[in-house]
């Protein structure tokens, strides 16, 4: 059986050629971009930035005051690892409204009026103590969904997640 080098079947042959040729270019082609007329630009991710101020008073019950919002270009890298999952009695759960009033994001914040501090005693030793607060303040970052008009605060009532509005008006933020 005879060998036969490529050199040799391009310059033999010229019907190799075309369809080496055509083969090329219909396997590069032309790619069309398609774009379809009801695709809409969505808005540039956002974060807030969210300050509040909780107290109690002698009856335990509690009332947050909001301090103030900054809004800022920018994607949150992942679900922020300190806010909880699910909240216990006495926690806040923080949700994003939109403007029917329907839950477009929730977290939990453990209750910022109970700390916990570490300090040294006088025999040099780490010790930990538990505070019950009376006044504190909060901060939240989050990222700014598009479809959001309100942001609530409430508390949770009971173990089963139950939650009751705080003494503040929500946030509205168009």
């Amino acid at each position: 059986m005879n060998k036969i080098r490529p050199q040799n079947i391009i310059s033999q042959k010229p019907i190799y050629t075309g369809a080496l040729v055509l083969l090329l270019v219909l396997s590069c082609g032309v790619k069309k971009n398609s774009i379809d007329s009801d695709h809409t630009i969505e808005a540039p991710s956002k974060l807030i930035f969210l300050n509040y101020s909780i107290t109690e008073n002698t009856q335990g019950n509690k009332s947050v005051s909001f301090i103030n919002k900054t809004i800022v270009d920018g994607k949150a890298r992942t679900v922020d690892s300190k806010y909880q999952t699910t909240g216990i009695k006495g926690d806040l759960k923080c949700s994003q409204l939109d403007q029917n009033g329907q839950y477009l994001q929730s977290v939990y914040i453990k209750n910022p009026l109970n700390k916990r501090i570490e300090y040294i005693n006088d025999s040099l030793q780490f010790e930990s103590k538990a505070l019950k607060l009376k006044k504190s303040s909060f901060s939240l970052r989050l990222p700014l969904y598009p479809k959001t008009r309100s942001i609530v605060i409430a508390e949770v009532t009971d173990s089963l997640s139950n939650t009751k509005r705080l003494n503040m008006n929500k946030l509205d933020l168009k």
